[in-house]
């Protein structure tokens, strides 16, 4: 779907790739609103655009039921309807996963896999028979976990393996858009937790931006922004060995980094 003069929604739109996206989904003609948790960061990001879209926004925690209704309420009333909804919000722990805590386990669920796959049939009933794409941000580790990212792996494999299944549920005017981008370079590590090593090969949320919308045009049904990732995944043989080096190094970084973490508060 060509952006040009399309109604778009972007979460997590005032850091990492959404902002990226927000940047360059600016300077063309379209509509735009963007959401975030974040008020300042949002407003800031918003308030540095030049281009020539019109941007609304939306402050408001889309790992709840409640935001995420209110977010396609805020749309029908700014927009009429959404033509491109990229569903970009997300958030990674880097840790070693040892104790049974329900709500850590289900706060990164909420926002990283439940609200991206409610906001797929929000879309569709907002729809009402009208084109549509859902562009979902998964991760490379959908493919290649590392270790230190059990969770976030998890979310991002989910899903991936809820778009191939959804695939077929999808109405003949709707498209679905998945992204796989590999370690981008943002504030991403920084919230994952303190000095977080980061594996190559990784990218400048630009790029993935970039890609993002080069894919949209070209209708593309998967896009994956890291050209060494897309060679690696041209053989089965290649992609298993990558995964043996990234689980050895991974597990070493993971290592080094709890030896140096500092000890939790009591």
């Amino acid at each position: 779907m060509n952006p040009e003069h399309k109604h778009i929604v972007i979460t997590g739109a005032a850091s990492g790739i959404g902002k990226a996206l927000l940047i360059q989904l600016s300077a063309i003609p379209c509509t735009i609103l963007a959401a975030d948790l974040n008020a300042d960061a949002l407003k800031s990001a918003v308030d540095a655009l030049s281009g020539s879209a019109r941007v609304y926004t939306f402050v408001g925690d889309l790992s709840t039921q409640t935001e995420v209704e209110r977010l396609f309420h805020e749309a029908a009333q700014q927009f009429g309807h959404i033509d491109v909804f990229i569903a970009n919000a997300g958030f990674a722990y880097y840790e070693q996963f040892a104790h049974a805590d329900w709500q850590h386990i289900e706060r990164i669920f909420a926002l990283n896999v439940f609200s991206p796959i409610y906001s797929a049939a929000r879309l569709r009933e907002h729809s009402a028979g009208r084109p549509y794409t859902l562009v979902i941000i998964a991760s490379a580790m959908a493919y290649i976990a590392i270790p230190g990212y059990s969770l976030y792996a998890a979310t991002k494999a989910a899903l991936d393996r809820f778009a191939e299944a959804y695939r077929h549920d999808l109405p003949a005017h709707g498209q679905l858009m998945m992204v796989y981008p590999v370690a981008t370079r943002t504030g991403f590590f920084a919230g994952a937790g303190r000095n977080v090593p980061v594996m190559p090969p990784s990218q400048p949320p630009e790029v993935v931006a970039r890609a993002i919308i080069a894919g949209l045009r070209a209708n593309k049904r998967k896009v994956f922004p890291s050209m060494t990732f897309r060679l690696l995944r041209l053989t089965g043989f290649t992609l298993h060995l990558t995964r043996m080096i990234s689980h050895l190094v991974g597990g070493m970084q993971l290592r080094q980094w709890l030896k140096q973490k500092p000890p939790a508060p009591s």
